[in-house]
């Protein structure tokens, strides 16, 4: 699905806020720093991730120290991996780090 910057950003930034506070209040000693589309969450225990808008791609970028670098576009109802569609950004980080947003 094909998104302007404007819709992009409406999906994005949202996300990305959502996912700092759900990982700040469910997790202890954890700290996520959002600053102009780039959160980075430093999980003790677990290490850092790194999750971005990539506003030209219109995509969410996620690096995992346990699963690696991602690529997550929308697919209309929700952000898929761009190499695997049964891979969904929200449902890898519940997997990893155990936090649902």
């Amino acid at each position: 699905m094909s998104l302007d910057e404007s819709r992009f950003a409406s999906l994005a930034d949202p996300l990305l806020e959502r996912i700092a506070d759900a990982v700040e209040d469910t997790m202890d000693d954890a700290d996520a720093d959002l600053h102009a589309g780039i959160l980075t969450l430093t999980l003790p225990g677990i290490g850092q991730y790194v999750i971005n808008k990539h506003s030209p791609n219109r995509e969410i970028w996620l690096s995992s120290p346990r699963s690696g670098a991602h690529h997550f576009g929308w697919n209309g109802e929700r952000w898929v991996s761009t190499r695997n569609a049964e891979i969904e950004l929200l449902g890898l980080l519940l997997a990893e780090i155990g936090v649902a947003v």
